[in-house]
Parts: C-alpha cells; structure tokens; sequence
C-alpha cells in the first residue's frame, strides 16, 4: 500500500484486507496508517479491529484508548472498546461502559440496537430486549432492529412476542431467511397455526444469498415434522443439510485428530505431574477473581442437543445456584495464556506445560466477574468437554456433569438443528458419525484417568424419573432438594441456547426415541455408528 495515500483511502484498503481474511496484511498496513497520521482516530480504530482478528485482544484495548484520547465520544470507538473488555474477561467494565451509553444512544436507533447486541454479550439479556425495543420505536419500518429484538425476546423467554417480532421482519423483508426458521422453533405447528404454504412458496421462489434455501428448508422441515409428515420434512432436511454442508470448507479429521491429541496429551503422567499443583486450587471463583475455599463451579457438558440446557435450567431453578450460560470463559483463558504458534497442536502442547493454578485463576477472574454471588454458578458451553482434564486439574473442586443421550437421538437431533455458527460436523452423516465416535473416545480417556470426578447423566433417565435424577444430581453437586428444581419450566433465567424455547415447556417424552420415525433415512448413520434399529 502506499502510505502517501490520503487517510480516508488507506482506511478502504485495509478494510478490504480485513473482510478478505489477510489479517497480517491488514496489521501490517493499519499500523502504517497510525504511524504515518498518529492523531487520526478512525486510523486506531481500525488497527484495533485488525488486533481483534489477530486475536489480541490487550492491544485492541490499547488502540481504542488512542482513538477515544482523539475523539472521547466516539460510538464504534466506545463499542469496540466494551468488545475488548469482554475478550479480556472484564465483564463489569463492559457492562457500566454499555450503560453510561445508554443515555446518549437514546435518539439513535442504529446505536441503541449496537448496544443491544453487546448487552446480550455480556449475558446481560433483559438489558438488551429494552435497547432492542427503543431501536424498534425509533425505527419501526427497519427489518434489521425487529429481528435483533425478536432474539433477546426469545432470550427472556417472551416467546408469543417473538413470533409477532419475527412476523414483522417476514412481512418487511421476506429475503430475511433466517426469521422462517428461528420462527418455526419457537412453538409446535398444528394443522391450524403453520407457516407450510408460505415456506414452500419460498422454498420454489428465486433467493437471494446462499444461505436461503439453507434456512427456508431446515423451517419446513421443522414445521413438517411438528405436522406429522415425516417423510417430507426428512427429505426437505436432507435438502437443507446438503446446501449447508456445501457451503462449508470444514475436515472433520482435523476435529478427530485434535480429541486424540487432547488425550495423548493429557494422561496419567500429566496428572501425575501437576495433581499436586493443582491441589486446593481453583476451589471457588468468588469476587474479583479470587480463588478461595469453598463451592466450585458447576460445568454441564457434552454434546449439542443432549439435553445440557435442560439440566443448566433443573439446577439453576434452585436458590442457590445460577446459570452463566454458554461461557467461552475456560477457553478464552486458556487461549490468552498459552499463545502459541503451531494451530491447535501447538495450543495443546502449550496448555499441557501451563500451570493449571494460572489457568484457575484466570477463569475466576473472567466468570467471577459475570456471577452474582450464588453459592454456585453453572457454565453450559457443550465442549468444554474437550478441556476436562485442564478443568480437573486447574478447578479441583468443580463439579463435571456431563450429559449423554441416546446415540441416535442425539444424531438426529444435530442433524436437524441449523446452528447459527459452531458444529460443522452435523450436516453430513459420515461427520457426525466421525465426531460422535471421536467424542466417545475421548470422553472414555477422562473417565480412565480421572476416576470418579465426572457425573454422568443419562437425558432419558431425567425424562422417566425427573424427581429422582433430580435429587440425584442435587446430592451430587452438594445441594438439598427444592420443589422447584422440577418445576424448571418456570424458571426465569434467560437462556440464549437452541433450546430456549423448549425448556419453556415442562418435560416432554416425545424425542425420546424420535429418531425411528426416519429408520430407513437414517439407516446410514445408524451403521456407521453401530447401532442396531
């Protein structure tokens, strides 16, 4: 690039190289831009975006306070600035930095729906419903602002104004092929409330991005299903899947190869070598990140679609527990104290010479900060059964529940499930199976060389005995039973998962063995994984 260039198209060039994924290039030239006109803030902000996509998320802080010294009242500068917060696991910071926002966003609707997003961020999901609705007041024909309140309204649990929310979007912009089928999830279809007609006049109609046949088949297929017209939704499934599928460049043997390393790397040995490092370390995430005596964490796990959202809402309907959700807190931890060259087998190379008592503490200081002060708090991302033994060892007291479902059920369950990102390895059989195997694999390694610290769960032992899987999982945790654990239903918690509208209703039996509808479909699947029908 040329640095005599004016400031303004230097700017469009590195931006080009940001959208186009040649991150050192957009380094490289951003900090020439700084270099050469040090006091012109849009210069650092978008050096700031070129560290965040480099993953560094200190000097992304360091950018953004250069520009808001130029210009404090930046917006984009103020919002990339919260986004480095949470990178860095300072969730309050993030949080009163939004708030103070609030105000001055009021007569701006583009502001306020920025805001929202990154409320719902910082799990902050009643916050950004209200920034979601006055973006929507102040701009009530713009498509974009009633699709992000109809998300945060699924968060909270306001479903029925969801589906209205989603209506809207449909009716002003019906390319927004995302809304058919977040709508389609949010209750059973019946034979006199279906959305059948409208998807399959889409599904035949011209689209206009790649991912519109993706999503309006994946919302027919739903609505199929809930109809009983299992052959049709199967195969507007499989039309869905093999779109989805095609548009990704993904090797499923690199996820594979990755969990034999994680074990390769993680045995006895290594327990052997830090298990008295580890020990008393981690026993509680408390206030500003300390890691004092007491009641650990709570880590529910394993597959997507195996029924972790619906233990994260049976345990946190009790008194003294409370759901963080889906953190990427273990991980981002992880991440910014092992920075290491090599992709993923240098991670864990790294990650296995760490000092697991860092890593603690690292992890407090980022959830600590998210936490209200429950005697318990439970995080619900899905793999960090990938990190057990990093949990074991830097978490000692941390209760691991891990949930299992019935192969097939769970196979199906992914399959038929279009995720917004993450997963790709459930819209092909051969993936799934792959994964699936892999997983088992895996899981079975923790089991051997760490006896006794993982609690398994069954999903269809919950459903046939809620009350005694129930208090079961209460006694395991360290927790008396209350009456409104089975009532998890009523549970006000947000919940930002795939399930948020499902762990609305009370439970249901009806998954349970779903899968045989589609035996001959699935067939394949099944015998890659074993399973006899």
């Amino acid at each position: 690039m040329n640095t005599s260039a004016p400031p303004q198209a230097q700017l469009a060039s590195i931006d080009r190289a940001l959208r186009a994924g040649r991150i050192a290039q957009g380094q490289a030239m951003s900090e020439a831009l700084v270099r050469e006109y040090p006091g012109f803030a849009e210069g650092w902000i978008i050096r700031a975006r070129a560290l965040q996509k480099a993953g560094d998320a200190g000097g992304m802080r360091a950018a953004l306070n250069t520009a808001l010294s130029i210009e404090p009242s930046s917006p984009l500068a103020r919002l990339m600035m919260v986004e480095a917060d949470v990178h860095l696991g300072d969730i309050k910071q993030a949080r009163a930095g939004l708030l103070a926002m609030e105000d001055e966003a009021a007569g701006n609707a583009n502001w306020l729906g920025r805001l929202a997003e990154a409320f719902a961020q910082c799990g902050q999901h009643a916050d950004a419903a209200r920034c979601a609705r006055a973006a929507v007041a102040l701009s009530p024909d713009e498509p974009a602002h009633r699709y992000n309140l109809a998300t945060h309204l699924v968060a909270v649990g306001e479903l029925e104004a969801a589906e209205a929310a989603f209506d809207d979007v449909i009716a002003r912009a019906p390319h927004d092929y995302d809304a058919y089928y977040n709508r389609a999830t949010l209750r059973r279809q019946t034979a006199d409330r279906n959305h059948v007609d409208e998807l399959q006049r889409m599904v035949r109609a011209p689209h206009r991005s790649p991912m519109g046949p993706v999503a309006l088949h994946y919302a027919l297929a739903k609505e199929l299903e809930d109809l009983g017209d299992y052959k049709a939704s199967f195969d507007a499934l499989t039309v869905g899947a093999g779109h989805r599928r095609g548009l990704m460049r993904y090797d499923v043997s690199g996820d594979v190869d990755t969990m034999a390393q994680i074990a390769s790397a993680f045995d006895r040995t290594y327990f052997d070598r830090v298990g008295r490092r580890g020990d008393g370390i981690g026993k509680a995430c408390k206030g500003e990140g300390e890691v004092e005596g007491g009641d650990g964490p709570v880590f529910v796990l394993g597959l997507p679609r195996s029924g972790t959202t619906l233990i994260d809402r049976i345990l946190s309907a009790h008194s003294e527990v409370e759901s963080l959700g889906e953190l990427n807190d273990f991980a981002l931890g992880l991440t910014t104290l092992c920075r290491a060259d090599g992709g993923k087998s240098g991670l864990i190379k790294a990650a296995s010479g760490l000092d697991p008592s860092m890593l603690g503490q690292a992890y407090c200081k980022r959830a600590g900060e998210r936490a209200a002060g429950s005697r318990f708090f439970i995080d619900k991302a899905p793999a960090n059964f990938l990190y057990i033994g990093l949990i074991a060892a830097a978490l000692p007291a941390a209760r691991i529940i891990h949930l299992q479902r019935d192969p097939m059920d769970n196979a199906y369950s992914l399959y038929k499930a279009l995720f917004r990102m993450g997963y790709p390895y459930s819209y092909d059989f051969a993936d799934l199976a792959a994964y699936m195997r892999a997983k088992d694999a895996l899981m079975a390694h923790w089991r051997d060389v760490l006896p006794g610290r993982i609690i398994d769960v069954q999903y269809e032992d919950v459903v046939t005995d809620q009350d005694g899987q129930t208090r079961r999982l209460l006694e395991a945790v360290g927790l008396e039973f209350e009456q409104a654990c089975l009532a998890f239903h009523r549970n006000p918690t947000p919940s930002a998962t795939h399930s948020a509208a499902q762990v609305r209703q009370p439970l249901y039996s009806s998954s349970v063995g779903l899968w045989h509808r589609y035996e001959a479909q699935l067939q394949p699947l099944a015998a890659m994984l074993g399973v006899t029908p």
